[in-house]
């Protein structure tokens, strides 16, 4: 059996080597005696394991002293719902700035419980763009501002994020998290879903300034508290602790890679490769992105004729190229281009992608 290479936009590839370490561990955990999956997460083998992870997490990402990393479960729609009842105060605006189907995502979440208000957005135009930083409608109170970093869905990306004067800038990072260098230490807060860049489904990041935790927020139970979920490490109540123990072999396979500026020069090439045959394709593929806010992780494209959809997947899953399905939202085609994506794999795609169109152009 050989291994497709994956282009699904999350879960997404894994690295082979994390898989087989993985696999070797499956039944007994260095010398435990038991798997990782059956030994208490309160205990010294798998606490040193969380801890590991943390830290090679913060050298990874250069995160500063002054920010709490937590690992939680839920995913990144569950932080969305829960930024506005641990850092708004009732009744406080909250700024959306809205690129794609995450953004409004994270507006819909927030606002049951908050004063959450959008700021700029670009859906008039078909979330093809980023909304300029000039149309940025700021409430003079915000109790935060609110950027989706890189759009999985639509292809977009932002490549600077504006700065947004005294109100703390929160992200979500999920799709772009690690790809790149980045200066956390402009961001009160930023937070993954790990399925795409930094492991498996099931566990997301969140780091978040430390002055901001002291926040009153809103009302609510102890265990949507991340106040109390910083101070219990993360272990407030049981944690996927599987998907944290791959999440910490990711991270040290990424730094064993060079680390996010080693990424960065990969992403941007396998990016620049893809979009280079969209575009010299006579407009047989076409990406409807802006150029400058194309995202590097996640390809949108489509064919000149959509009957040919359905026959360009199942070829290109015959040739070992899986997950190409655009979202239902937009349609199309989608690769997605993680950490995990080899050059080859982006290379392999290119090769199938000229065929095709040869024999159907």
């Amino acid at each position: 059996m050989s291994r497709a290479y994956n282009f699904s936009p999350g879960p997404a590839m894994l690295p082979e080597p994390v898989l087989r370490q993985a696999q070797a561990t499956l039944l007994e955990y260095g010398e435990v005696g038991a798997s990782i999956l059956e030994i208490s997460h309160r205990g010294a083998d798998f606490l040193a394991v969380a801890r590991q992870a943390e830290a090679d997490l913060r050298t990874l990402l250069a995160i500063p002293d002054d920010y709490a990393v937590l690992f939680t479960s839920g995913g990144a729609t569950t932080v969305q719902a829960l930024l506005p009842l641990n850092f708004a105060a009732p009744g406080q605006a909250c700024d959306y700035v809205v690129s794609g189907h995450w953004g409004k995502t994270a507006l819909k979440q927030a606002a049951p419980c908050a004063n959450a208000r959008i700021a700029a957005s670009s859906e008039a135009g078909g979330f093809r763009d980023v909304p300029p930083r000039e149309q940025w409608q700021l409430s003079p109170d915000a109790a935060y501002v609110h950027v989706t970093a890189n759009e999985t869905i639509h292809g977009v990306e932002w490549r600077d994020i504006p700065a947004v004067g005294n109100a703390p800038l929160v992200a979500d990072f999920s799709s772009s998290i690690a790809s790149e260098p980045l200066d956390v230490s402009r961001f009160g807060l930023i937070y993954a879903g790990a399925q795409k860049n930094l492991g498996p489904v099931g566990i997301t990041v969140v780091i978040v300034r430390r002055d901001l935790l002291e926040r009153v927020g809103q009302p609510r139970a102890p265990i949507l508290d991340y106040r109390a979920i910083a101070a219990a490490e993360s272990m407030l109540n049981t944690p996927p602790s599987w998907n944290w123990y791959v999440l910490g072999l990711t991270v040290q396979w990424m730094l064993e890679q060079g680390g996010v500026a080693e990424f960065a020069r990969r992403n941007a090439r396998k990016a620049a490769l893809l979009y280079d045959a969209i575009d010299g394709s006579g407009g047989f593929y076409r990406n409807e992105v802006a150029p400058a806010a194309r995202s590097r992780m996640n390809v949108p494209f489509f064919l000149h004729d959509p009957a040919l959809d359905a026959l360009f997947l199942s070829e290109a899953k015959q040739a070992g190229l899986i997950g190409l399905k655009g979202h239902r939202v937009l349609g199309g085609m989608r690769a997605s281009l993680y950490n995990a994506m080899p050059e080859a794999g982006v290379q392999a795609l290119l090769e199938f992608m000229h065929g095709f169109r040869n024999a159907h152009g």
